[in-house]
């Protein structure tokens, strides 16, 4: 690559950067994924992720180390917060750029570049702190220094260190997000392959020292956390991965259509140019190759989480590559509409800002303002307890360095019933019994723990009220929650 596409991949990041830090974390997944970094980055522990202080195994920690990182050099900003959602797209996009450039042309590669930034979903996954984008990024790579080690072989150029590049990408994608890093790769490349007739490359990309490098990559946190948790895989991957694929007991539930609608109405700008997928894929001539590829990366992708009940919009997030290219090869193809073309990415674009600035404008589902005022009044060894609910922005914005007391029903059956808050807290309880018991307060339990310290600080619903003896006095309200300090005046000695 020139120091001018060197160039176009550094405004693209300076374009998907420029606003990460106009809207404060939205609840659930920033706040969540963003305070347990918070966590980590306080207790200095950088094998275990923990949600208030006990494991929390839903995820591998890729996107943790890298917010922690952020987090320690850069201070608790939404800027840094957002750091590793924003690597995972400049991967994506650094990657589909030059697997284009150089299999494709400079043209088809500026222009998918153009498609893919002016992608609302893509643009707003690059700024959302939660996993989605970085193992997209991880994805991406994979995928394409997998094509480029079969194009080279074939073209008899050096390319076995692609191939092991694309390894190390799968390795850091089971860290991101779990075996999803390995298997949607394998799943699209195996697919091409058996499209354009070169299953013979299937045991060439088989690659021992391959293996052993994404091995090396991935392997040693598993193993680790195993040895200090028992009971971590089963968990970590029979819960988290299969199961959750295949039941129907998650959140999130949606029709099996879901994706392919969303998708429609994302690139619905971009229709009159991928309409072209229908009529070039099957001729020949240049690009041909690379068509195949990414019609098949947009299906497989697609499909495979069209399966499972449960759907979040983060999941499709390693499609859009795929379909940002095809609108340019349709484009390029054609070469039709061009100010329509240059309207679309405009309108995207728009689109893009107008949502990132109208939720800093108009924050929803945020606790910042409350949790401000608790960082102002707090003062360091003070408890905080969470009444009826875990506010997970809470500890990063009050800059808590101790996990909280959470009060609920924990002894009733119906905290493992729904996937929401209190089954997180209660899986990661289970790893730490005795730290659970501290931690998670029954709701007879709360006078005590109001009388044990000089102040506590409670953070509670607006319908909810807090039990004598300890005097409680309201601080402030704001988004439909109460901050009380309770004093122990009033307990008996």
């Amino acid at each position: 690559m020139t120091r001018r596409d060197w160039g176009l991949l550094l405004a693209a990041f300076a374009w998907l950067a420029a606003t990460a830090w106009i809207r404060p974390l939205m609840l659930p997944d920033e706040g969540r994924y963003v305070g347990v970094a918070w966590e980590m980055l306080q207790h200095g522990d950088w094998r275990v992720p923990t949600l208030d202080g006990m494991p929390f195994f839903h995820k591998p920690p890729l996107f943790y180390w890298i917010t922690e990182a952020a987090l320690a050099v850069a201070g608790p900003h939404e800027w840094a917060s957002r750091l590793a959602p924003l690597l995972g797209a400049w991967l994506t996009v650094g990657t589909l750029y030059g697997l284009t450039l150089r299999w494709g042309s400079r043209e088809l590669a500026r222009q998918a570049l153009i498609a893919l930034l002016a992608q609302p979903l893509f643009y707003l996954g690059g700024q959302f702190a939660n996993l989605d984008m970085l193992v997209a990024g991880c994805i991406t790579a994979t995928i394409a220094l997998l094509a480029d080690a079969v194009l080279s072989a074939e073209a008899g150029q050096p390319w076995r260190r692609g191939l092991l590049g694309a390894y190390a990408m799968a390795g850091l994608g089971v860290l991101a997000k779990g075996l999803i890093g390995v298997v949607l790769p394998g799943l699209v490349i195996l697919a091409w392959l058996a499209a354009t007739r070169r299953t013979r490359f299937v045991l060439k990309l088989l690659s021992l020292p391959g293996l052993l490098l994404l091995a090396a990559i991935a392997a040693p946190w598993f193993i680790a956390v195993q040895q200090r948790f028992d009971g971590f895989f089963d968990y970590f991957f029979v819960v988290q991965h299969f199961k959750r694929f295949a039941s129907s007991g998650f959140n999130n539930a949606r029709p099996a259509w879901f994706y392919a609608v969303l998708l429609l109405a994302a690139f619905l700008p971009w229709l009159a140019w991928m309409r072209q997928l229908v009529r070039s894929v099957p001729a020949g001539g240049d690009g041909r190759e690379l068509r195949i590829l990414m019609a098949l990366w947009a299906a497989v992708i697609v499909l495979f989480f069209s399966v499972p009940r449960s759907k979040l919009i983060g999941y499709v997030l390693p499609a859009l590559p795929a379909l940002a290219w095809l609108a340019a090869d349709g484009f390029r193809a054609t070469g039709r509409w061009p100010r329509a073309w240059w309207a679309a990415a405009a309108f995207g674009s728009l689109v893009s800002l107008g949502v990132v600035v109208g939720l800093g404008v108009h924050p929803v589902r945020s606790n910042q303002p409350l949790a401000t005022v608790l960082r102002d009044a707090h003062q360091p060894g003070e408890p905080v307890v969470m009444l009826g609910d875990y506010f997970y922005d809470m500890p990063f914005y009050a800059r808590l360095t101790e996990p909280v007391l959470v009060v609920e029903n924990w002894d009733s059956p119906d905290v493992d019933r729904r996937d929401n808050w209190r089954k997180e807290l209660a899986d990661a309880g289970r790893f730490v019994p005795a730290v659970a018991a501290r931690r998670l307060i029954l709701p007879r339990q709360l006078p005590t723990v109001l009388c044990a310290a000089p102040r506590t600080w409670v953070i509670a619903g607006a319908n909810e009220q807090l039990p004598g003896p300890a005097r409680a006095t309201l601080v402030t309200a704001s988004g439909g929650l109460r901050l009380w300090r309770a004093e122990r005046t009033g307990c008996p000695p």
